[in-house]
């Protein structure tokens, strides 16, 4: 998005927005560039993100923002992420020696909760998690925000403390706790702090792919059904069979045809 592909988003938000946007993300490569690594809050978040992927086990990250402009950003993440750093083979060519990006997902959090939140709470996998939220509303509406805040404050805390066994807790409300999360509050969410945080999860991920050691920059993963998907382009489009194919796809392209040319497909 920082390069020509950014033109519509230039072109739809006016070059003021997008000159702010790009602001923040060389905001943040400042930031990524001359603070000290204990301080370094790209470097902090890959640290979190390996510690909780490597030492504790954590297979899944859920990315919870607490607004609703940003309930795309999950999607983009899980792109950002799982593409760079989804990788088994490092960059000499060996096995990685521990597994790498975690599977990604997430929805602005207060959907989230009616959805996926169980899982994350009470579930028998351990899932670490991002929220996000903004000081500010971009939409003031009564006291909407501040019981958004609220559930923002108190999702974390749920996940860290839990609730313990009592004498008026049964066992299906009782909460384990422990279960990590990062927060992320911002001022207020606009094209400049927007761009910050883009820039803030890229420079995390380059991170998170130094140290395992993998080519966040390729994506080779996505080949091999390319090819396997042109000789099936051209049976699907002559009607006939695919040279080489196993039985379980044969038998797909088959029925295919089957329903296409008026049968039940059985």
């Amino acid at each position: 998005v920082w390069s020509a592909i950014g033109l519509p988003l230039a072109l739809t938000l006016g070059m003021n927005l997008f000159r702010d946007f790009l602001a923040g993300a060389r905001d943040m490569d400042r930031h990524f560039l001359e603070t000290p690594l204990a301080e370094n809050l790209p470097v902090l978040l890959a640290l979190a993100g390996i510690w909780n992927r490597n030492f504790e086990g954590a297979a899944a990250h859920a990315v919870l923002p607490y607004d609703q402009l940003l309930d795309g950003l999950p999607d983009y993440l899980q792109q950002l992420e799982m593409e760079s750093n989804g990788k088994a083979v490092d960059r000499n060519g060996a096995p990685v020696a521990q597994p790498t990006a975690p599977v990604v997902f997430g929805q602005a959090g207060t959907n989230g909760q009616h959805a996926f939140y169980q899982l994350l709470h009470q579930g028998m996998d351990l899932i670490s998690a991002d929220f996000i939220a903004a000081v500010a509303p971009a939409h003031p509406a009564g006291d909407h925000h501040d019981k958004l805040l609220a559930n923002f404050l108190a999702q974390p805390a749920a996940l860290a403390l839990g609730r313990k066994a009592g004498p008026d807790v049964p066992p299906h409300k009782q909460f384990s706790g422990n279960r990590p999360s990062t927060t992320i509050l911002l001022d207020r969410l606009d094209p400049r702090t927007f761009g910050m945080l883009l820039a803030l999860y890229e420079h995390k991920v380059f991170v998170q792919g130094v140290i395992w050691n993998v080519n966040s920059f390729d994506q080779f993963g996505v080949e091999l059904g390319k090819e396997l998907a042109g000789p099936l382009t051209r049976a699907l489009a002559q009607g006939a069979d695919a040279p080489g194919l196993d039985a379980s796809t044969r038998s797909l392209l088959a029925r295919i045809r089957r329903v296409r040319s008026g049968g039940d497909g059985s």
